[in-house]
């Protein structure tokens, strides 16, 4: 599995478990009894939120992290011997 790949499926279960996470929230209001959210409900869209926080956060982390290496790589530039 490339890296690449790897990171498309991290983001679209991330969107994935967000849209699970609305669903059931928006189910939650329509069941009866009407207009009440069970505990259950709120914690699973807590999950869902904590879950997809922490699949883009770590992810626009590490990649800026990166970024910042090679671009201070790149200024430094080759080092010639005399």
């Amino acid at each position: 599995m490339t890296r690449e790949t790897r990171i498309n499926i991290q983001y679209f279960s991330a969107i994935g478990m967000l849209f699970c996470g609305v669903a059931l929230s928006v189910a939650g209001f329509i069941v009866a009894p009407v207009g009440e959210i069970s505990d259950s409900v709120l914690w699973f869209a807590a999950q869902t939120m904590i879950y997809a926080g922490s699949i883009f956060g770590v992810g626009i982390y590490i990649n800026e992290k990166f970024r910042a290496l090679a671009d201070k790589m790149d200024a430094n530039g080759p080092k010639k011997n005399h």
